[in-house]
C-alpha cells in the first residue's frame, strides 16, 4: 500500500488488517502516526471499529487547549458504545478531519485513511506509552483474544 509517497506494509492479524508502522493505544482502541517531531495523526484501529458497533455521531469540541492522556476531544455516538472520544497523548488539537466528522462512515472504507485528529506539542517520551510497532502483532492477537472471551467479539 502507498501512502504519502511510501510503501505501507499492513499485517493479517486475527482477521484484521492492521499498518506495522503506527503506534497503537489499546485502551481506547487508536493508532497514532508520528507526522513531524513533536505532531502526530489519531484515528480507530480495526479493532476499535469493531468493537463500537455502527458509527452514528461524531461530536468535537472547539477551542481546545494543552490536553492531557485521556482528555476528550469530543464524544462518539456509536452502535455499542456512547460517550468520549479521548485523546492517546497529551498536545494541542490543531485539526480536525472534518469529511470524517461529518461522515463517520468513512471510517469503514479504511480506518487508516480516516484519521480524527492530529497533536502537536506531543513529547517524544510519551509515544513509550503506547505499543510500539514492532510490538503490534502480539497486542492486537491478545486484544482480539480479550474480546472474544468478554463476548464482545462472536468469531
Amino acid at each position: 500500500m502507498k501512502l504519502g509517497g511510501y510503501d505501507v506494509a499492513k499485517v493479517k492479524c486475527k482477521g484484521y488488517e492492521i499498518r506495522d508502522d503506527l503506534y497503537y493505544d489499546h485502551d481506547r482502541n487508536l493508532w497514532v502516526e508520528r507526522i513531524a517531531s513533536n505532531s502526530v495523526r489519531v484515528g480507530f484501529d480495526p479493532l476499535g471499529v469493531e468493537v463500537s458497533g455502527t458509527l452514528a455521531q461524531l461530536v468535537v469540541h472547539p477551542n481546545l487547549g494543552t490536553l492531557c492522556r485521556g482528555d476528550a476531544v469530543g464524544t462518539l455516538e456509536a452502535e455499542k458504545f456512547v460517550g468520549p472520544l479521548e485523546t492517546p497523548l497529551g498536545g494541542r488539537v490543531v485539526a480536525f478531519n472534518e469529511a470524517v466528522i461529518s461522515d463517520p462512515r468513512r471510517i469503514y472504507a479504511d480506518c487508516f485513511q480516516a484519521w480524527l485528529f492530529e497533536l502537536a506539542g506531543v513529547q517524544s517520551e510519551e509515544l513509550a506509552t503506547l505499543v510500539h510497532p514492532t510490538d503490534v502483532t502480539k497486542d492486537f492477537e491478545e486484544r482480539v483474544e480479550t474480546y472474544k472471551r468478554a463476548g464482545v467479539l462472536s468469531w
